[in-house]
């Protein structure tokens, strides 16, 4: 069963789409966690390089959210996570050392949740990516949009170029997040893999030829919050995967399929190529509204 769907027409892709977070639910671990934190440490053993970064100079702001982890996490969760003077036990999981000198503090905070971890810091040109553990991107590369500002970062995503209404918004959403409170938003993609690790963008990345119905939605759950003491901002993204195949089994599937169908239609062609959309899109939607239009007759039907 899906846990968020933001393309149940709730949402417009492509756009801010924040909402307050109560910060009791900052974190959200569930049965996937074992893998995942299995699937960090893999990747920190084979591509160290690739998803984790830092400044000289960060090393505080590491630490201050490595400490909130480590407050929030026993406290929120205490079915999952145990602590222990210096460490932190983890449900099916290896134990964390909070004060491990071989590892930087946002890299063992990485290793206590699901979600990737960036810290943007405050400069003369804007917000930039200071320090980041990114093991699960979506199609992005942390080794070339490390140390960018959100302008350049955004360079690529239709609708949020440098310049524009959106990029403008988030730059000011930045400025004045205070520290007490802090806003999250749902992503959505769609994939034919159930690879977490996915570093190139669609483009360059040679997309397997299989069928609408074997296609995976990729919903990312992002939250910003300001740190109080270094007044940088932590961005987490935490990814759920879900096949398609699983809306015929929710209990409004066609109206699910029905809506997706209908945002992947309204994609302008730049946002669906960026998307990895273009050569799939009307495959998909063919799909989708015949399998809405099967179900809901199913439903009706003696």
């Amino acid at each position: 069963m899906p846990t968020y769907t933001p393309y149940d027409g709730s949402a417009t892709p492509f756009t801010i789409g924040l909402a307050q977070l109560d910060l009791a639910d900052w974190i959200e671990p569930d049965g996937d966690l074992a893998a995942y934190l299995a699937e960090k440490r893999r990747l920190l053993a084979s591509h160290r390089d690739m998803i984790f970064k830092a400044e000289a100079g960060t090393e505080g702001a590491q630490a201050e959210v490595l400490a909130l982890l480590a407050a929030y996490l026993p406290d929120r969760h205490p079915d999952i996570y145990r602590r222990t003077e210096d460490r932190i036990e983890i449900e099916a999981a290896p134990a964390v050392t909070l004060a491990d000198a071989a590892r930087p503090a946002l890299e063992t905070a990485g290793l206590l949740v699901q979600d990737d971890l960036v810290l943007m810091r405050r400069g003369d040109a804007g917000w930039r990516i200071a320090a980041a553990f990114v093991a699960f991107p979506s199609s992005w590369s942390l080794e070339e949009k490390f140390g960018r500002v959100m302008d350049e970062v955004h360079a690529e995503v239709p609708d949020f170029q440098g310049g524009s209404r959106n990029a403008d918004l988030i730059n000011r959403m930045f400025d004045r997040l205070p520290a007490d409170r802090a806003v999250k938003r749902l992503n959505w993609s769609l994939n034919w893999t159930h690879e977490l690790f996915l570093p190139k963008a669609k483009s360059q990345r040679v997309m397997p030829d299989l069928p609408p119905e074997e296609a995976v939605l990729r919903v990312e759950r992002q939250t910003l919050r300001k740190l109080p003491e270094s007044g940088d901002i932590l961005f987490t993204i935490r990814i759920y995967l879900d096949p398609i195949a699983a809306l015929a089994r929710e209990a409004d599937g066609a109206g699910l399929m029905r809506a997706l169908a209908q945002q992947l239609g309204a994609m302008s062609e730049e946002q669906a190529a960026y998307k990895g959309l273009s050569r799939k899109r009307e495959a998909l939607i063919t799909r989708l509204t015949e399998e809405a239009e099967s179900l809901q007759l199913s439903q009706v039907l003696p």
